[in-house]
């Protein structure tokens, strides 16, 4: 090969980095919160009422969690774990988990959007309740899926807690 087809022949293209946020994140991206790494696995978007909300389910080597942001007139971002709670309907105004009370804040019906794992939830609706502790420190979420209905305990972080690898 001359060394005019090395300097100016045809060169190779390299990927350019995509930035990753809490908005923004991918199946297959890894991110690290509490000194351990989780991939994610599924992502779901909510819309309901023109409001619009992101849960990431996120999988490390002992457990699955969810990474829940949301950008209303500031970000909110929180961690969700499965709570044991059984609950039947009609959902309760309010709730008692682990000693803690919780007051509904808001609940209805979304549209769900599901990539990865949560592609079997893709274009289905679910019933949700959002409870608070009296600080609004402590959350549970309640959804209602058909006949299932499941409940996860979660508290809110700050952004700078996560740290995102892009996977792609």
């Amino acid at each position: 090969m001359s060394i005019l087809k090395k300097l100016f022949g045809k060169k190779d293209v390299v990927p350019e980095v995509k930035h990753r946020s809490v908005l923004t994140l991918e199946v297959g991206d890894i991110v690290t919160y509490d000194l351990e790494d989780y991939q994610v696995v599924g992502k779901l978007i909510y819309h309901s009422h023109g409001f619009e909300w992101i849960a990431y389910q996120l999988q490390g080597s002992n457990k699955s969690i969810w990474l829940s942001a949301e950008m209303d007139d500031e970000l909110n971002v929180a961690i969700y774990e499965k709570a044991t709670l059984k609950l039947t309907e009609p959902i309760p105004k309010e709730l008692l988990y682990e000693g803690v009370k919780y007051y509904l804040d808001e609940s209805g019906i979304a549209r769900v959007k599901g990539e990865g794992r949560g592609k079997n939830v893709n274009n289905l609706e679910c019933q949700y309740f959002d409870f608070c502790d009296d600080n609004e420190e402590q959350f549970l979420s309640v959804e209602i899926w058909g006949s299932e209905i499941e409940v996860s305990y979660g508290y809110e972080i700050e952004e700078y807690e996560i740290k995102i690898i892009a996977g792609s």
